[in-house]
């Protein structure tokens, strides 16, 4: 069905503007063609009916036109702004002169005015946010407060509060959020590595670095380094680097103990005159004692790891003295020392013996080296620290090296990829003596290409000494 629109009456002719006689198709005065009226436009029914009176032309806004149709075909509405009741920050309505104008946007805010926020006897109705002030100093009339809240508060404060204060640890991977106490960031709620995934630390005369690696969850290695003195005045630099147990309950606290233990003790009895050998096998034994305690705290303390609760606290231990001329190791399980000379010439050593089931079929003469450790029980430990380690036998070692070279004290996580002394000095930097903790640097880097399969933990120590000529002296217990 189809419905026709009569003619609309003109009150005068389009073109000269001179009124036209009734009926008359054409105007009689410059002959325009009346019946080229320009039709009359659909009906927009989601437009305004009542449109308030338009104001002057030098104070009319020109609003945005609507698009027709959207993509469903649908005519879009248009919403002038008097069709919207509004507040201002007070809560009061938006009447009167300060009330926008459909047409005239008379009574909105100045784009250039100041912006102001609460009521008008509150500290905030002061503040300019947009920090323009008015030339003459007093405030422009006709503003209205903003209905929104202040972009500064209070959740733009919240986001300000967030960000991390100076000194504050910064979220590693966006850069900026701060991290909680749960170890996440409080901006983009990425997960934080634990603090002993990736440890470093550098003395004078020793340097220690300490990975995760790329398969473990967690760290279970510990190293403890320090310097200290005799009491002639002498220096003694210590390393201790301790292997937690994985198959034991809590190993990386184990691991942690055992280190700091060992390190105090000898951090005691070196200064009092204790001989460097004896004073490494007591600092052994304050090391076990300290996982041993481990087994003895409420099952409270273990609820962590449930599953693995009736397994005592467990690691390894190996540690190195450098005092009054010598060169002191010492340990328990599988963890190792190697010499390498800083004249790559010479012949470089390991001064450790493993407690493990492949040492054992070598000493017992059942295998060689390198059948032993081929064969998958080769790590499988038999000595250890812990509460339920068969009998603790502490091994110490006294060197008087006769020139120059770097102590290596590190877990199987590095001598995994570097087994024969060999080889750990092809894998040692040539800069090592100068730049030890480069150097450790350097070899953790060296396991993690090698795949990193376990935890990685090395110490170096430069040994300066004036070369004296071959040989070298060396008792062991």
């Amino acid at each position: 069905m189809s419905q026709s629109h009569q003619q609309p009456a003109l009150s005068k002719c389009p073109g000269c503007e001179e009124p036209p006689v009734a009926g008359d198709l054409f105007c009689g005065a410059c002959g325009y063609d009346l019946s080229a009226v320009p039709a009359r436009p659909d009906d927009r029914p989601t437009m305004a009916i009542t449109v308030p009176p338009a104001a002057p032309a030098a104070e009319t806004v020109r609003w945005p036109i609507a698009e027709e149709t959207d993509s469903s075909d649908v005519p879009a509405p248009v919403v002038r702004p008097a069709d919207v009741p509004g507040t201002d920050s007070g809560g009061r309505p938006l009447t009167g002169p300060d009330t926008p104008d459909a047409e005239s946007g008379r009574g909105a805010a100045s784009p250039s005015g100041p912006v102001r926020t609460g009521g008008p006897d509150s500290a905030a109705a002061r503040v300019r946010h947009d920090d323009r002030a008015d030339p003459g100093g007093a405030e422009v009339s006709g503003d209205f407060a903003l209905a929104a809240p202040d972009p500064r508060a209070p959740e733009h404060a919240a986001a300000l509060a967030a960000a991390p204060a100076p000194g504050a640890k910064v979220c590693v991977a966006c850069r900026s959020g701060r991290v909680d106490a749960d170890g996440y960031c409080e901006n983009c709620g990425h997960a934080q590595p634990r603090e002993r995934d990736h440890m470093e630390q550098e003395l004078d005369a020793v340097a220690a670095v300490s990975d995760r690696g790329l398969r473990h969850h967690r760290n279970e290695d510990s190293f403890a380094v320090s310097s200290t003195a005799l009491p002639d005045g002498s220096p003694a630099v210590v390393a201790i680097v301790c292997d937690g147990v994985s198959s034991a309950s809590r190993p990386d606290e184990a691991s942690a103990a055992a280190a700091s233990a060992a390190n105090e003790a000898l951090l005691e009895s070196l200064p009092r005159g204790a001989h460097p050998q004896q004073a490494m096998h007591e600092a052994i034994v304050a090391a076990s004692e300290a996982v041993n305690a481990l087994a003895q705290e409420p099952a409270g303390a273990r609820e962590h790891d449930a599953h693995r609760h009736q397994n005592a606290p467990a690691c390894t231990l190996v540690g190195a003295i450098m005092a009054g001329g010598l060169l002191i190791v010492g340990w328990v399980g599988d963890s190792r020392v190697y010499w390498v000379p800083e004249d790559r010439t010479q012949p470089t050593a390991r001064l450790t013996e493993d407690d493990s089931w492949a040492a054992q079929m070598v000493a017992a003469g059942l295998m060689n080296e390198a059948e032993a450790y081929a064969d998958e029980r080769a790590h499988a430990i038999t000595g250890w620290l812990g509460a339920d380690a068969y009998e603790l036998e502490p091994h110490t070692a006294a060197f008087k090296p006769d020139r120059p070279g770097l102590v290596v004290v590190c877990t199987d996580g590095l001598w995994n990829y570097a087994e024969s002394a060999e080889e750990m000095a092809a894998a040692v930097p040539a800069d090592a003596q100068r730049q030890p903790l480069h150097a450790a640097r350097a070899l953790v880097g060296h396991a993690l290409d090698g795949g990193g399969h376990d935890n990685v933990t090395v110490a170096l120590l430069p040994f300066a000494v004036r070369p004296q000529g071959a040989g070298s002296a060396c008792d062991t217990v």
